[in-house]
């Protein structure tokens, strides 16, 4: 697919706002009147960056399934109607790729939900920035802040592809479950934990779709509430060096439970920690039969109380039946414990935390062709996305959490 670049087109002197006590607020080509009442927080600019890099290198590779898709399709067509002796098939092509836009409306574009839109920027910017929407929908419970999104939005003079709402947002995407109704993308950025709007995001979502999700409540996430973190992720966190992987693989968890009960799986394309918030992007895959996976791709993690050596157990098995049937699998229960009494190294008792992802929490592919795709953006926080993502690629996949050097050498009291 062709993404034209997006052009920095100097944008029309803004308009004097007629409350007194406002200002105009300018992030890339958006401009955000902004009346001190509705909340803006200038440090997420980094997130809403590496949200747009995300969605247009996702539409890319939706794009690029869809004709494979169609191709397949026509293949199959085609073979139906030939005669069964015939041999030699003709060579099949995939169809032209069409060349998308940002700033243009398509029919076959990404339909987008920003659940707590507050000023539109994240929306706006998603319009003016995306090459391929056909629609997104800025919804707040705040009816100041739609009417503030709609005075944002046409001052920015994107309504063809912008419609505001004033609605609950689990509500919101309650009502939007049926097939036509779906979204392609939903974005989840709230104040705090973000584990009440799982349910109804996991239903408005289609097959396939991206879940973009933030949480801010890192203090419970990281382990100074234990207790607290049960309640909202069903998740017992630990305190530990790598306590920022950590609240990842447990907000993964949570959004996998969660996606299991309708008979859906996640993917997961990129999980970061920044600032003071989590912040991850999956794809969510329908499926029953691989919805059975993820009792192996959660873990419980043992912790020791004297040297902080961790040992993960999986929730559960898969083993091949046999070499000839790789595809014939087995499901079981994993023995335990995976760890003696007392710790093997210092003979201290264990913690334990969890569960928690241990799958991977990237996929290592979509991170490259988004970096790639970074270099050629215009973005203010273009840089640190660069640095981020390199430091990404450096990781091992299937090496879940780490030790840091510093603890090390404080255990074996080394300098």
């Amino acid at each position: 697919m062709e993404v034209e670049e997006v052009e920095n087109v100097p944008q029309e002197t803004p308009p004097v706002p007629t409350n007194p006590n406002a200002n105009i607020i300018t992030e890339r080509n958006a401009h955000i009147i902004s009346g001190g009442q509705v909340f803006y927080n200038p440090v997420q600019e980094f997130n809403r960056d590496l949200s747009i890099a995300v969605l247009n290198v996702y539409f890319q590779r939706l794009v690029k399934e869809r004709a494979a898709k169609a191709l397949k399709q026509q293949q199959q067509r085609q073979q139906k109607q030939q005669p069964a002796a015939e041999t030699g098939q003709p060579e099949q092509t995939p169809p032209p790729t069409s060349s998308y836009t940002a700033g243009t409306q398509y029919a076959d574009g990404l339909r987008i939900l920003e659940a707590l839109a507050a000023t539109g920027l994240r929306s706006i910017r998603y319009a003016q920035e995306i090459a391929g929407v056909r629609q997104i929908i800025a919804n707040d419970l705040s009816k100041q802040a739609v009417e503030s999104i709609k005075t944002n939005v046409q001052h920015n003079a994107v309504e063809h592809l912008i419609e505001t709402s004033h609605a609950d947002a689990m509500t919101l995407m309650y009502l939007s479950t049926a097939p036509q109704q779906r979204f392609d993308a939903v974005d989840l950025d709230p104040y705090g934990c973000p584990n009440r709007f799982l349910d109804g995001a996991l239903q408005c979502i289609v097959d396939g779709g991206l879940l973009l999700v933030t949480a801010t409540d890192m203090a419970v996430l990281a382990g100074n509430a234990p207790e607290a973190c049960y309640v909202k992720y069903g998740s017992v966190p630990l305190r530990m060096k790598c306590c920022h992987e950590l609240a990842l693989r447990i907000l993964l968890h949570c959004i996998e439970t969660h996606a299991n009960r309708h008979g859906k799986y996640i993917e997961p394309l990129l999980s970061i920690s920044a600032d003071f918030y989590v912040r991850i992007f999956v794809r969510i895959h329908a499926g029953q039969a691989q919805c059975k996976y993820s009792m192996s791709k959660q873990s419980w993690i043992y912790q020791c109380t004297g040297c902080e050596t961790f040992t993960l157990q999986p929730l559960g098995t898969v083993r091949t039946k046999s070499a000839d049937q790789p595809q014939l699998v087995k499901f079981g229960i994993p023995t335990g414990p995976a760890v003696n009494a007392q710790c093997e190294h210092c003979s201290h008792r264990h913690h334990l935390g969890g569960p928690i992802w241990s799958a991977p929490i990237h996929n290592l592919e979509f991170v490259r062709h988004l970096l790639e795709a970074t270099h050629q953006l215009q973005l203010g926080t273009q840089r640190r996305l660069v640095g981020v993502l390199s430091m990404v690629l450096e990781e091992l996949p299937d090496v879940p959490l780490y030790y840091t050097p510093d603890k090390l050498c404080c255990v074996l009291k080394l300098e």
